[in-house]
């Protein structure tokens, strides 16, 4: 049973059989190439015909052997008559040897057919001592160097080509990947950038509905319906701000981002409104030097962990002071917020713990430092951000 890996393929089958097919109808016309010799009869020219021509079959997937037995039918064949088809199947089969062939057998067989002409041509002048003996060497580099240098000009064409798809399919595997990661990164930055403008506004709606539900009383009801109106507004705007920019052609990741520091007061006062049925107080502690303008990218990211702070205290503080200081020193700006930690009465907002997680993004996407946690009876955010255009920007 032949294995597989040794089935002719379709093209060398017919190969094959129309290459012994030409073979023998010059024989039959008695087209030779020796002319006539007397120690074998004419017929004899068809044995290494018959064999050469049953290599065609191996051409592809046995050139380490269909090469050798074709040399052999070569040299038998200059015993007979000699048949025109057997010369031009055995430059097939160096051909087919050089460009299916192993790695190692394509580079040699164009050296040593090269090799082999140069010899068997200086060899036939030094014999016969004619001009005429030139033609030998020129028949011998036409049967043997001639198809391997084909093959291997073919050779090193489809491997280039090759290499070149290989190069592109990395290309676009590459570009994919980029693809994936950026998209990734845009819906990181996407989230953030909502979670941190609503979510403020949502756990001022949710705490004072809370008490307007459990307080009976229609003054409680009134101020804590219109902190929802307030906060209603507000993040509404906010959510058509970040659909605006997302609209936008061409936006970079924090194109357009209006909030900076110098709304810090602001922020402050419209956390007191929504704190003060809680108990809570806001103080600002602003020690940043005058005239000395930061990074976008840094005013961003403190002012948005200043407001999750804030929107953090409103949800878990204990009645007290959160105080808020933002100072910058020795090419870091610095943002602490402290607030009173321990259990609180009243109406209470749920947590899920992602804001925790967009403050240290953020810090760490800029090449800072982000702390949180407790420390006795106060919770302390702390954030490190580099203040110069040069680190931010590496």
């Amino acid at each position: 049973m032949i294995r597989e890996s040794l089935r002719p393929h379709r093209d060398d089958v017919l190969l094959a059989v129309f290459s012994v097919l030409a073979g023998a109808l010059l024989w039959s016309l008695g087209v030779h190439n020796n002319g006539a010799r007397d120690s074998l009869p004419d017929w004899a020219a068809l044995v290494p015909l018959t064999v050469i021509g049953s290599m065609e079959l191996l051409r592809r997937t046995a050139p380490a052997v269909t090469l050798p037995v074709g040399a052999a039918c070569l040299i038998a064949d200059q015993f007979t008559v000699g048949n025109l088809a057997t010369v031009v199947i055995f430059t097939d089969l160096m051909y087919a040897a050089v460009v299916y062939g192993k790695p190692a057998l394509a580079r040699v067989l164009p050296v040593a057919t090269g090799l082999l002409t140069v010899a068997v041509t200086i060899a036939a002048v030094a014999w016969l001592r004619t001009p005429q003996s030139l033609l030998i060497g020129v028949i011998t580099g036409i049967v043997t160097f001639g198809p391997a240098l084909t093959g291997a000009t073919l050779r090193n064409h489809r491997e280039a080509a090759d290499a070149a798809r290989l190069r592109a399919e990395q290309t676009t595997l590459l570009a994919e990947m980029d693809r994936a990661q950026a998209v990734a990164a845009e819906r990181a930055r996407m989230a953030r950038e909502l979670h941190d403008m609503v979510a403020n506004h949502l756990s001022a709606i949710a705490i004072h509905s809370t008490a307007a539900l459990s307080i009976d009383s229609p003054a409680t009801s009134r101020e804590a319906l219109g902190v929802i109106r307030e906060n209603s507004v507000q993040g509404l705007a906010e959510m058509r701000r970040l659909i605006g920019l997302l609209r936008e052609a061409g936006a970079g990741p924090e194109a357009g981002a209006v909030p900076s520091l110098d709304g810090l007061d602001s922020l402050i006062a419209q956390a007191r409104t929504n704190g003060c049925a809680s108990g809570l107080d806001f103080v600002l502690d602003d020690r940043r030097p005058p005239g000395e303008p930061l990074p976008a990218p840094v005013e961003l990211a403190a002012y948005r962990i200043v407001q999750e702070s804030l929107t953090n205290a409103l949800k878990h503080a204990a009645p007290g002071a959160v105080r808020v200081e933002v100072a910058r020193a020795g090419g870091l700006l610095t943002v602490r917020v402290d607030s009173p930690y321990g259990d609180r009465p009243g109406p209470r907002a749920p947590g899920s713990g992602a804001g925790l997680i967009g403050m240290r993004e953020r810090a760490e996407l800029l090449g800072g430092e982000f702390a949180a946690g407790a420390a006795g009876t106060v919770w302390q955010v702390r954030a490190s951000l580099p203040a110069e255009e040069r680190a931010v920007s590496g």
